[in-house]
C-alpha cells in the first residue's frame, strides 16, 4: 500500500469511526510567534484541546503537512525528514483510552495490514513526586488488543532509555513503561516544566519493529522501543490530555478529558513496505530516481546527499507553494537555507546546472491532493525556487573562490575569515562551515568565537556611526544599510534612464533610514521626472533581479563592462564591479566596495521623500525603502 492509499485509508477509517475531516492548516500560521512553521498536526487546535469549542464537533481528524527545522541536521539518516505528513486524530471530551488503543491497532492490523507481532508500544511509568500514577490502564487496554489478535505482550519497566539501552528487551516484552522525558507529554516538556494552567498527561507510544539484526548494539547500545537505531521506529503517539498543572505545582484530574493523536504518513509507509528507510517509500523514491537520472550516480553509493535533496526539496516546495518568499530573516531564512543546502548536495552529486525545474515537477505530483487555500502560490512556487537557485549559484560561485584563495594561503581558516566570507561576499556562516567539512579543510578550534568577536565590531562600528560619526558614503554594513546602498544604484540607473545619462553621483550619505544622493543637474526634477524614477525603481524591486559582483582590471572594467564609475584615474589596478539584472544587458553596473543584497526583491518598496537644491549644478534626493 503506498503512501497516498494509507492517507486516504486512514481518514476513511477515522470518518467511519464518527470523526470529522478537517482541512490542513498552512505551513506558515497566523498569529503564532511561538514557532516558525507548523510542526504537528496538534499545533493548528491547540486552543481547541484547551478548551474553546470547534465548530465541527467533538471528533476530528486530518492529514497535516509539517516542517521541523530541529531535524536539520539529522537529514541523511534513513528515517530524519524536515518535512513530513502528519495523519492526527482528536477527542476533545468525547472517547479516551480505550476506543484510541483499540481503533488505532485496527488500523495498523486490518486495514494497512501490518503484522501485530511487529508492534511494540510504550506507558508513562508514573511521578511518586506529583503523584500521577503509572498508566496501568493504557497498558492493560494494549495487553487486551495484542491477546486478542494472539500476540504475547508482558510487561517490561524501564524509567529511562539509558536503562533501556544496558538492559535491552527480555523474551515476550512488548508494553514497555518510561518516565517523564519519553512518555509525557506538555506544552513545556516534562513533568517539572508543564506550564501552570495547561491540560497535559501521559502518553502511549507505538513502535514498529523492523527486526535485531537492524540495530547497531556497539553504537546505540542494546535495542528496546525508545533506543536509537534502525530496528525500532515511532509510527504513532496518543497523547491522554487529562491532568491539569495548578498553581502550586500539584496535578488534578481534569473534568473533561481529550486525545491527541499523530503518526507520521512517510513512517508508517515505510512500515507497510517493510523497508526501515523511508526515503523508499512512493512520496520520494520518484524524486530519488530522478537524481539518478540527472546525476548518473545511484543512491546506494549517495544515499546522504540525495535524502538531504529529496527532504528539503519538499520542504522547499511547500514553502514557496504557500507563497513564502526566500529572505534573510525568520521563515524566509528557513526557506532560504532548504534551498541552498539542496544545491550545495547537488554539486557534490555533480549536477552543476540548474536542477530544480527537473525535480519539483516530480515534487508537485505528491502534493496534488493538497487544497488551493493551502498552497495558495503553487502556480509560481517553480519560478520563485528558479530565482532563488540562479542567485544562489552565482554567490557560491564568488564565495566558492574566495575560500579557495584563503585555504591556498594558510593552512587554518579562522572565524574572521568565515566572517569576512558572509559579511563582504554574502557566502552564509553554515553553508561556509558546510563546505570547509566537505573539502577537509581545517578549521581553528575557537570559530565560533572567532566568529562572533567580528561579528560583535562589525556591530559596534555600526553602533558609533549611528550617533553621527561619519561624514559620508554608508552609515554602516548593517541590513538595511545594504538594501538603501543597493537601492542607490537603482535609483541611479533609473535617473539616467529617465532624466539625463550624464548624471553622475557627486556624494552620498546613506544610513539604517534613509538615502541621501547628490547628482549633476542643472534643473529642478519634474513631479512626471520623479515618478518616472520611482516607478521604475520599483518595477527593478519587483522583477527580483540578481545582484552580483566580481573583480576586474580596470581597463577591462572601463572599456569593455563599460562599468560606471566616477575616479578611473584614482581606482587601483584591480576593482570591484557590481552588476544588477542580466549580465549581457544589465540595469546598472557600477565600480563599487560596499555591501549589497543578493536580489532586488528584498528591498521593499522605494519612495522619493525630497528633492531639493543641494549646490550650483548639484541636486539632492532624500528617499526611503517602506
Amino acid at each position: 500500500m503506498n503512501a497516498s492509499e494509507i492517507r486516504q485509508k486512514y481518514l476513511d477509517f477515522q470518518q467511519q469511526k464518527g470523526h470529522k475531516v478537517i482541512a490542513p492548516a498552512p505551513l506558515v500560521l497566523e498569529n503564532d510567534p511561538t514557532t516558525l512553521f507548523t510542526g504537528s498536526g496538534m499545533q493548528p487546535l491547540l486552543r481547541y484541546l484547551l478548551g474553546e469549542k470547534h465548530p465541527d464537533g467533538t471528533r476530528l481528524t486530518d492529514s497535516q503537512p509539517c516542517l521541523r527545522l530541529q531535524d536539520i541536521e539529522d537529514v541523511g539518516d534513513p528515517r530524519h525528514t524536515t518535512v513530513f505528513e502528519m495523519l492526527g486524530n482528536w477527542s476533545l471530551g468525547d472517547y479516551f483510552k480505550k476506543e484510541q488503543i483499540e481503533n488505532y491497532f485496527e488500523f495498523l492490523t486490518k486495514v494497512i495490514g501490518l503484522d501485530p507481532e511487529k508492534i511494540f508500544v510504550t506507558c508513562f511509568i508514573g511521578s511518586e513526586k506529583y503523584g500521577i500514577p503509572k498508566d496501568t490502564e493504557a497498558a492493560k487496554i494494549w495487553q487486551g488488543v495484542f491477546e486478542k489478535a494472539g500476540v504475547k505482550a508482558e510487561i517490561a519497566e524501564i524509567d529511562t532509555a539509558e536503562n533501556g539501552d544496558k538492559r535491552g528487551i527480555k523474551d515476550g516484552e512488548r508494553i514497555f513503561f518510561y518516565n517523564d522525558k519519553e512518555n509525557w507529554w506538555s506544552r513545556g516538556g516534562g513533568i517539572e516544566t508543564t506550564p501552570i494552567g495547561d491540560p497535559c498527561g501521559p502518553d502511549s507510544e507505538v513502535f514498529y519493529d523492523f527486526g535485531e539484526d537492524k540495530q547497531d548494539v556497539e553504537k546505540y547500545g542494546k535495542s528496546h522501543p525508545a533506543s536509537d537505531g534502525a530496528r525500532f521506529m515511532e509510527i504513532g503517539n496518543q497523547v491522554f490530555m487529562q491532568y491539569r498543572r495548578n498553581e502550586d505545582g500539584s496535578f488534578s484530574e481534569l473534568e473533561h478529558k481529550n486525545v491527541d493523536f499523530g503518526g507520521g504518513l512517510e513512517r508508517l509507509a515505510a512500515a507497510s513496505m517493510g523497508s526501515f528507510d523511508v526515503f523508499r517509500i512512493s512520496l520520494m523514491q520518484p524524486i530519488i530516481d530522478k537524481l539518478e537520472q540527472l546525476s548518473g550516480k545511484s543512491y546506494d553509493n549517495n544515499t546522504d546527499e540525495m535524502r538531504i535533496i529529496c527532504d528539503h526539496l519538499r520542504g522547499a516546495y511547500l514553502l514557496s507553494a504557500q507563497g513564502l518568499t526566500p529572505s534573510n530573516k525568520a521563515q524566509g531564512y528557513a526557506l532560504r537555507r532548504l534551498i541552498r543546502r539542496a544545491i550545495l548536495k547537488a554539486l557534490d552529486l555533480g549536477i552543476a546546472k540548474d536542477f530544480l525545474r527537473e525535480t519539483i515537477s516530480t515534487i508537485e505530483n505528491e502534493y496534488k491532493s493538497l487544497p488551493d487555500s493551502i498552497l495558495t502560490n503553487r502556480e509560481h512556487a517553480l519560478e520563485l525556487l528558479e530565482k532563488e537557485e540562479r542567485t544562489f549559484r552565482q554567490t557560491l560561485n564568488k564565495g566558492l573562490k574566495e575560500l579557495e584563495k584563503i585555504s591556498k594561503h594558510q593552512e587554518i581558516i579562522t572565524g574572521r575569515d568565515i566572517f569576512k566570507l558572509q559579511d563582504t561576499y554574502g557566502f552564509p556562516y553554515e553553508i561556509s562551515i558546510e563546505e570547509i567539512y566537505r573539502q577537509n579543510l581545517k578549521l581553528s578550534d575557537n570559530f565560533k568565537a572567532e566568529f562572533d568577536e567580528a561579528l560583535s565590531e562589525q556591530r559596534e562600528r555600526s553602533k558609533t556611526a549611528s550617533k553621527g560619526m561619519f561624514k559620508g558614503g554608508l552609515e554602516d554594513h548593517g541590513e538595511m544599510t545594504t538594501k538603501y546602498h543597493t537601492a542607490t544604484h537603482l535609483m541611479l540607473a533609473a535617473l539616467q534612464k529617465h532624466v539625463d545619462p550624464n548624471i553622475c553621483q557627486r556624494g552620498s550619505n546613506i544610513t539604517a533610514d534613509r538615502i541621501r544622493f547628490d547628482f549633476n543637474l542643472d534643473h529642478k526634477m519634474t513631479p512626471e521626472e520623479i515618478k518616472a524614477v520611482e516607478d521604475q525603481v520599483n518595477e527593478w524591486i519587483k522583477a527580483d533581479l540578481p545582484v552580483v559582483f566580481d573583480e576586474y582590471d580596470k581597463v577591462y572594467a572601463r572599456d569593455t563592462l563599460k562599468a560606471h564609475g566616477q575616479f578611473w584615474d584614482k581606482y587601483p589596478e584591480k576593482l570591484k564591479v557590481y552588476t544588477i539584472g542580466d549580465f549581457d544587458n544589465p540595469i546598472s553596473r557600477e565600480v563599487c566596495g560596499g555591501p549589497h543584497v543578493e536580489h532586488t526583491g528584498v528591498l521593499g518598496t522605494f519612495k522619493i521623500k525630497k528633492e531639493e537644491s543641494s549646490s550650483a549644478g548639484v541636486r539632492r534626493i532624500k528617499a526611503v525603502i517602506e
